[in-house]
């Protein structure tokens, strides 16, 4: 991987990781597209640049991150993602990751879920318009629709906000509480796989990860801000059919 390889790998995760489109799932078939051999670090690669991109996050709901409400009910959601991500780590990275096949077939069927799901859901006016009245039993909940996403293409963003429509959390609401839940997630995820892996990092390899996540970071920030923008007066749909029409585009213009 060169670093301009890495540069344009942190922009596609930098706007694909808070839209429900699959950031995981784009960065394979960008490398792909890009001609990058699969191997242990550029799947490291995959998993830590994303980290770049929920440090977006951060920044931008600093204060979030010290109201005691809403922490608790981040760590109720990140114990089942944690606990199942942390089971199928070997199984992920080994079979998973890197499969064109999976991420095709998770990007159309997601895509069609989604575009269905928007054509019958109605929003309550009593829907739960605020991270801090999420229930416990909500939060856990949507920490297992989150773990769903391991599954490269289904997208983390689109598990947890689904799950937290169909719970009866308003679009906005959940929608931040997504972003938020990201960073302990991703947090985990990438110190994870820097302890098993990052040992056989070179010092080469480190430049292109850190090219990849400030890249990231910064695209991130105008993404997220769009999107907040963006759902102020729209629904996913939109989203739903990029997914079924980009599977469609790489199966017949690139696999086949």
């Amino acid at each position: 991987m060169t670093p301009i390889d890495a540069f344009i790998l942190g922009i596609v995760e930098g706007i694909t990781e808070f839209l429900p489109v699959s950031s995981t799932g784009h960065l394979i078939l960008t490398s792909s597209l890009l001609g990058i051999a699969s191997s242990d670090f550029v799947k490291s690669f995959e998993i830590i640049i994303q980290l770049g991109a929920i440090l977006a996050v951060v920044v931008l709901y600093f204060k979030s991150f010290f109201d005691w409400e809403v922490l608790k009910r981040l760590v109720v959601a990140f114990i089942p993602t944690g606990i199942i991500g942390l089971a199928l780590y070997h199984v992920v990275k080994t079979y998973l990751l890197g499969n064109d096949t999976i991420v095709l077939w998770s990007l159309a069927l997601g895509g069609l879920a989604l575009i269905c799901f928007e054509m019958i859901h109605v929003e309550s006016s009593e829907a739960v318009a605020d991270v801090r009245a999420i229930t416990y039993k909500q939060a856990a909940s949507l920490g297992v629709f989150q773990a769903i996403a391991i599954i490269p293409g289904v997208s983390r963003s689109a598990a947890t906000i689904v799950g937290g429509l169909l719970m009866g959390i308003n679009r906005q609401t959940i929608v931040k509480f997504s972003f938020l839940l990201a960073v302990p997630t991703m947090i985990a995820a990438s110190g994870l796989d820097l302890v098993k892996s990052g040992a056989a990092f070179s010092g080469a390899d480190y430049t292109i990860l850190a090219i990849g996540f400030v890249v990231s970071f910064a695209v991130a920030l105008f993404a997220v801000k769009w999107l907040l923008s963006y759902i102020r007066e729209h629904t996913f749909t939109i989203f739903g059919w990029y997914r079924v029409l980009a599977a469609l585009a790489f199966y017949f213009f690139i696999v086949r």
